[in-house]
């Protein structure tokens, strides 16, 4: 079971607890660690290929994932280069979601941008990405005209993933993705962007991108129907969601409960979860993620 992480936001030792996070998560036999990719959001988040490449020198096996990257934050070539660098960094465990971000001004006013260039910023980079680590002669848009981009080394490209709810999304995920990472859906929005996915792919006559889900979850040690409380508050302050909404979306309680809810996810199409822990020892929430996904795999759910 995949898990994101954000450690050592606020902290002055991030590093440590980058590592050590992400090797606990690995010795709990957890699938993957991801993280999330903001630049000037006004909340502590360090940089996420910086966060990764800790995370891939703490372990061996654990994949790494961008939770998602917001490529049009970046120049292509670059935002290529640190995918590419931690390719070779990781050996190979890269994951990376990939999504258009939101329309904050202020973000894309640090990165010289504006926010309605990021759905054409985020196409362009795609296409560019197979050529650019295969370190093919790559033309850029806003290159100069015949101008040519090789990086090197070259490395495989990732698997994937498009994040986001939206019509362009799943346009963007059959175009360009082996797979779909929604967030803040119930399990029927999933399912039927699932199959909005599965349509557009037909129309391209490309294989289906499997289903993904971001879920935010509090576990307990012991059943709880008060535990997903502190997940609705954020919802509600972070995400803007009103509170009938929030608690329909916040998973909360013992391994077992939580796990009952991430099945109604299952059954909706999600082969893969990531689930963002919340409580104060991030370190036992891995422990009992590694619990929740024994129960799914022991129901035959793939809780990869």
């Amino acid at each position: 079971m995949p898990v994101n992480f954000e450690p050592g936001e606020g902290s002055h030792d991030g590093a440590v607890d980058i590592a050590r996070l992400a090797r606990h998560a690995e010795e709990a036999g957890l699938d993957s660690v991801w993280t999330g990719d903001r630049l000037a959001s006004g909340f502590p988040v360090l940089d996420s290929s910086m966060v990764l490449a800790a995370a891939a020198a703490a372990t061996r096996r654990i994949r790494v994932g961008y939770g998602v990257m917001l490529p049009a934050l970046r120049a292509p070539a670059w935002a290529a280069k640190q995918i590419a660098t931690l390719q070779h960094l990781s050996g190979g465990r890269v994951l990376l979601g990939v999504a258009v971000g939101s329309g904050e001004a202020g973000e894309w006013a640090a990165a010289g941008f504006s926010p309605k260039e990021r759905g054409r910023r985020t196409d362009q980079f795609l296409r560019a990405l197979p050529d650019l680590l295969a370190g093919r002669p790559t033309a850029l848009a806003g290159a100069p005209r015949g101008a040519r981009v090789v990086l090197a080394p070259s490395a495989p490209v990732p698997e994937v993933w498009i994040g986001g709810g939206a019509e362009a999304s799943l346009r963007r995920a059959a175009a360009y993705g082996q797979g779909w990472l929604a967030a803040l859906k119930t399990p029927e929005q999933l399912a039927a962007g699932a199959a909005r996915l599965a349509e557009l792919a037909a129309e391209r006559g490309v294989p289906v991108p499997r289903t993904g889900l971001v879920t935010f979850v509090r576990a307990t040690e012991r059943p709880s129907a008060a535990a997903a409380g502190p997940v609705v508050d954020y919802l509600v302050k972070a995400q803007g969601l009103d509170r009938e909404r929030a608690a329909a979306l916040a998973l909360g309680g013992g391994p077992r409960q939580v796990a009952e809810r991430l099945r109604e996810y299952a059954d909706a199409g999600a082969g893969t979860l990531v689930l963002v822990p919340f409580g104060a020892d991030t370190r036992r929430q891995y422990d009992l993620f590694a619990q929740i996904r024994s129960l799914l795999l022991d129901e035959g759910v793939a809780a990869r």
